[in-house]
């Protein structure tokens, strides 16, 4: 595994921009650390970084080594999930990247029922919205990814798409609160508004669907975080929109399907990295992501 020692050197070399950054986070001399990487060039015959006064970063030949040593890992990961599977052991990692709107229910239940039949496989979830889990993906950082409203991208293939209806999310107390059915947006405009800043997928929905009917939308409150606006709804007779997968089971609040006729219902994606070949574990996962949200979506 030497060859992957030094691969990792290269990534981290790129990571950090710099030798002597890099040779910290590895515990390494800066010279050894220098030596690695002239070993490498040599051995390809071309330099792979652009040595700046700013520091270091990869070139087109480098760009091209270190996606070739991604796939190479990521087989590796791979073939060792085959062959525990061979000897009765289901071991492996699973790497998501997902909407912060599924990391209340639908990935902690997931994973923990994943965990519940295979104990060995680790993972690692990443809260990533919208074009941030499409890189995630494109660097290797994540096997899957859970989205709303992916930017369209070649670079993606959907395992499962779905839809989910906002909901107008208040406390039990509040005037819009006493009915179940859908609500109409206007009705929900009319109250003070807690809403997903523009790092959202949702914010961006909404903003759409009222650009086209010449409404401006003044919340009195944003955020990037969905828990920070559920949290303040309880305090407040304020409105958030949410969709149903983020809105855990609390008797406290209460949530209404905005009317179709307002805004349509978003798109939910789980997908892979085009061409990418997933680990025995990250596939047996998406399988079991993919029943779940075939029963929740639209």
């Amino acid at each position: 595994m030497k060859h992957l020692r030094t691969v990792t050197y290269v990534a981290e070399v790129a990571r950090a921009g710099s030798i002597r950054r890099a040779a910290e986070r590895l515990n390494l001399t800066p010279s050894a650390l220098t030596r690695q990487i002239q070993d490498l060039e040599y051995e390809l015959g071309t330099p792979i970084f652009e040595r700046l006064p700013q520091g270091m970063r990869l070139n087109a030949a480098g760009e091209l080594f270190a996606r070739h040593i991604r796939d190479q890992v990521a087989d590796l990961d791979r073939v060792r999930s085959q062959i525990a599977d061979l000897s009765g052991v289901r071991r492996g990692h699973v790497s998501l990247a997902c909407s912060q709107a599924f990391v209340t229910q639908v990935v902690p239940e997931e994973v923990e029922a994943y965990r519940a039949r295979f104990p060995q496989v680790g993972f690692m979830v990443q809260v990533r919205d919208h074009a941030q889990a499409v890189t995630a993906l494109a660097a290797f950082e994540a096997d899957l990814a859970l989205i709303l409203q992916p930017p369209p991208s070649a670079e993606l293939h959907p395992l499962f798409s779905g839809h989910q209806t906002l909901c107008a999310l208040m406390r039990t107390g509040h005037p819009l609160a006493s009915e179940t059915g859908p609500v109409r947006l206007r009705d929900c405009l009319g109250h003070a508004l807690a809403l997903p800043d523009h790092s959202l997928a949702i914010r961006h929905h909404i903003e759409h669907a009222l650009a086209r009917r010449g409404v401006e939308l003044r919340p009195v409150v944003e955020s990037g975080s969905l828990e920070f606006l559920r949290n303040l709804v309880l305090r407040e007779d304020l409105i958030s929109l949410q969709i149903p997968s983020g809105i855990p089971q609390d008797p406290r609040l209460h949530s209404r399907p905005i009317d179709l006729r307002d805004l349509t219902p978003m798109t939910l994606v789980l997908a892979q990295l085009r061409g990418r070949s997933l680990s025995v574990a990250a596939a047996k996962f998406a399988d079991q992501l993919v029943v779940r949200l075939n029963r929740e979506a639209v």
